[in-house]
């Protein structure tokens, strides 16, 4: 069966996690895609497989990795990029992405992403990893913006201009999330609109939305990109300042831990598509 095509203007796409996989296949919800953690189904075969494929019948899929370390100095590990071009080869997804970030070193892996500091030497690192997956998966993929919760020595690049180059330099695209922006910029105090502002028409593939979790600290908190709570409304603002910059990208609502009911997730995609219809009213507005 050939993949299903996400474009500009399928309906917003949501999570295929496991607490809610048998009721989306079940029930079908009206949903533009779904998006699956590539490393859940590096087993090929078994429940969880079987399900990611029954899922593509009915859905676009994305897949979105968590451990591939694009930031590594070491590489890549060439034993999870195979896994990784097996199952992409099985499932022919639409979306491939990851992060701009690191979480191996010699061999050992942590389970966190984590940052990487905005120098020249770094951007040569993750260019030269992401050109080298790209080669073997053949194929284009999207590399997402992290979440921060601190600010390296010796910064040599804005953000937003780091993202750009990593783009031009290999021509991967961007899977920009909104909520991350909202979350550094609450973190290391900048202007998330700003940030958006900065980076440039065109590297933008997808938007992810999602919902932070609020840790006080005395009188001050901060923000974890948990993706455990239903979008803020700060971040549906920057949202439709994204669409209004970059036009009608795919995106997606991400929820994966203390899920709610299904139908409440939906909801989270529709009033995304509620955004993205005004949004593209008052862009046509302009033109006519």
């Amino acid at each position: 069966m050939a993949a299903k095509r996400i474009t500009s203007g399928i309906k917003t796409g949501i999570g295929l996690r496991g607490g809610h996989a048998a009721e989306i296949i079940s029930s079908k919800p009206a949903v533009g895609f779904l998006e699956a953690h590539s490393e859940n189904y590096f087993r090929i075969g078994g429940a969880p497989f079987e399900q990611l494929m029954k899922a593509r019948e009915n859905y676009p899929l994305s897949l979105h990795g968590v451990g591939l370390s694009l930031g590594s100095a070491g590489g890549v590990s060439a034993d999870h990029l195979q896994k990784l071009k097996t199952l992409v080869d099985i499932v022919q997804p639409d979306l491939v992405s990851e992060h701009v970030s690191w979480s191996a070193a010699d061999g050992k892996s942590l389970p966190d992403l984590l940052p990487l500091p905005m120098t020249r030497e770094a951007l040569a690192t993750i260019c030269a990893n992401i050109s080298r997956v790209q080669d073997v998966l053949q194929r284009k993929i999207l590399a997402e913006n992290p979440s921060s919760y601190l600010r390296f020595a010796g910064q040599e690049m804005a953000e937003p201009a780091f993202l750009a180059e990593i783009a031009r330099a290999t021509g991967c695209g961007i899977l920009l999330d909104v909520n991350n922006i909202a979350v550094s910029a609450h973190n290391m105090d900048f202007d998330a609109a700003a940030y958006i502002d900065a980076l440039p028409h065109g590297i933008i593939g997808e938007i992810h939305l999602a919902g932070y979790q609020v840790n006080a600290i005395g009188a001050d908190s901060i923000f974890i990109d948990a993706h455990n709570h239903a979008v803020y409304d700060g971040v549906w603002d920057l949202y439709a300042q994204a669409l209004a910059r970059f036009g009608d990208i795919p995106t997606l609502v991400e929820w994966d831990a203390d899920l709610p009911r299904l139908p409440l997730l939906v909801a989270e995609a529709a009033k995304a598509d509620a955004i993205r219809a005004t949004i593209a009213g008052v862009a046509h507005a302009k033109i006519a």
